[in-house]
């Protein structure tokens, strides 16, 4: 069942919903207890296990006694702990859901980044890369990459790339691809119809490092909010929808990496569509992992920090 009012959906069509500031006008809780309520892929049919070529393991909506916990933007899943970012530069650590209840988060700041700590704006974090030691973060309204050291979120490195300095604020890097062999995919979220893809030779968090332009085709209506790189090493692109009447639905599409000169065009086909009866909400996070030889795919919705949205949680296998 879709839970998503019509003022909501109004309020997002006008860009009105947005996370408060970073600061909070009270101190967070002694312990940052997170519960997992489960959810059925569809409310009408809980046995429902199929959704185009995903096969259903499990979804759950994220609460906690700590306010700071939402707006998820990015997402790694490691082992049985899951890294998000959010929009209003919190990074949440937490482990997965194993059936005891309740579960526990480590909630920091991302003290280091674009402009002084402390306005939403600065930490706008939506695009997130996680390799060994370290991590890249995607600023949305600054256009800029950021490296850090992944234990302590200490900055390495920070880049504002030429190629996408013409990004409007607000539809900046939205999404945040390391290939096989280093290199990296950056995507502008766009405004509907082609967005534009940077192709950088190495690190996009040093300055100048060479970087060429390309175009994405999201499914029709649809705009990136995030990818991530599979096994075989196609991509897998998670894309959302906003309507007056519809609410929120997500299209998941898998991409084979065309010959990646300057211009070339990424096209994906779907693979799952969200939508209709199934259980969704502003979905803009993805992590791939393995497990027991299946490809998993992690889910994750940004609540915007609204009562009327809910922090989803959701976990398939890829055919």
């Amino acid at each position: 069942m879709v839970r998503i009012p019509l003022l909501l959906a109004c309020w997002v069509l006008l860009g009105t919903v947005a996370p408060p500031g970073l600061q909070r006008p009270e101190p967070p809780p002694a312990v940052s207890a997170v519960w997992f309520s489960p959810v059925a892929l569809r409310d009408a049919e809980p046995a429902a296990r199929r959704l185009g070529r995903l096969e259903f393991l499990g979804g759950w909506v994220l609460t906690s006694n700590d306010s700071r916990l939402g707006g998820i933007s990015a997402l790694h899943v490691e082992g049985d702990e899951a890294l998000a970012l959010s929009d209003s530069g919190w990074r949440i650590r937490l482990s997965l859901p194993t059936g005891r209840q309740p579960g526990r988060a480590r909630i920091d700041p991302v003290r280091e980044g674009p402009g002084p700590w402390g306005d939403k704006e600065n930490r706008d974090i939506e695009a997130l890369v996680v390799a060994g030691g370290e991590a890249w973060l995607g600023y949305e309204q600054f256009n800029a990459v950021w490296r850090y050291e992944r234990a302590r979120f200490t900055a390495r490195a920070s880049a504002r790339p030429s190629a996408m300095a013409a990004w409007t604020d607000n539809r900046g890097p939205e999404a945040m691809v390391r290939l096989a062999d280093g290199r990296f995919l950056v995507f502008a979220e766009g405004s509907g119809g082609d967005s534009e893809a940077v192709l950088f030779a190495g690190d996009p968090a040093v300055a100048g490092t060479p970087a060429v332009r390309l175009r994405y085709r999201p499914s029709a209506g649809y705009r990136i909010t995030d990818a991530a790189l599979l096994p075989d090493g196609r991509l897998a692109l998670l894309n959302r929808r906003v309507s007056l009447f519809g609410g929120f639905s997500a299209s998941l599409t898998l991409a084979r990496l065309p010959r990646l000169v300057p211009g070339a065009l990424i096209v994906g086909v779907e693979a799952a569509a969200f939508e209709g009866a199934v259980t969704r909400d502003n979905f803009e996070a993805l992590s791939v992992t393995r497990e027991n030889g299946r490809t998993i795919l992690w889910i994750a919705s940004d609540d915007n920090y609204n009562p009327l949205q809910r922090t989803l949680l959701m976990k398939f296998a890829l055919d």
